[in-house]
């Protein structure tokens, strides 16, 4: 029987194992390759080069304020729609595109001069002339969540528009609601005759908080 206490096999594992572990706690530079992706894009800032963007959109308030970004790229099965969005309200928030590329705080609604609100000027929801209702519009997309401290992150993909449909002659613009979106979903016994054409146009997400121009 062999005197030694670890078997020549055993003592080459364990060396290699103390080598291994020093590597990785060594240098900056090999702590460095471990790191994950960046996060999305900060609000406020704009988009990183070479990230596959196509078209973006920055965030504004109805001071002027930005308070976010909208970053569009083209992938399998549709588009990618990654938003970041600061200073909101706690809770879910309506997002959608809207028919015309204009952010103009304090405005006349395209359809109804007599109403005045921030950002009417954008117009209904992208695809709402299509005879479709809400949530069928092509401008209609997965609601904002915003955090405690007012922040809120959402990456989906839609089929419902190209990028080339939201910077046409007339533009495309973001939208983000003060309050949640209801998705045209009235229970039968709260609305015997169904939702009323408010719902069916808006999802009843309320005011216009926060708009941005899509641009590329």
């Amino acid at each position: 029987m062999s005197s030694a206490k670890h078997p020549p096999v055993l003592l080459g594992l364990l060396t290699a194992g103390v080598l291994a572990t020093s590597g990785c706690g060594g240098s900056e530079e090999a702590r460095n390759e471990l790191r994950l992706p960046d996060s999305p894009t900060a609000a406020g800032s704009s988009p990183a080069e070479g990230d596959g963007v196509a078209a973006s959109a920055v965030l504004v308030d109805a001071s002027g304020n930005d308070v976010g970004t909208v970053r569009l790229r083209e992938v399998t099965g549709g588009v990618e729609v990654v938003a970041t969005v600061s200073d909101l309200d706690p809770g879910f928030h309506g997002f959608h595109v809207h028919q015309t590329g204009r952010c103009e705080p304090d405005s006349q609604s395209p359809s109804d001069p007599e109403k005045v609100g921030d950002f009417l000027t954008a117009g209904g929801h992208l695809g709402s002339g299509d005879d479709q209702h809400h949530p069928g519009h092509g401008g209609d997309l997965t609601s904002l969540f915003a955090t405690e401290d007012g922040v809120a992150e959402l990456t989906t993909v839609t089929d419902r528009f190209t990028i080339a449909d939201l910077v046409d002659e007339d533009g495309a613009a973001f939208i983000v609601h003060a309050g949640p979106d209801n998705f045209g979903n009235i229970p039968e016994r709260y609305a015997p005759d169904g939702p009323d054409s408010d719902t069916l146009s808006t999802g009843d997400a309320g005011d216009r908080v926060a708009c941005g121009v899509v641009t590329n």
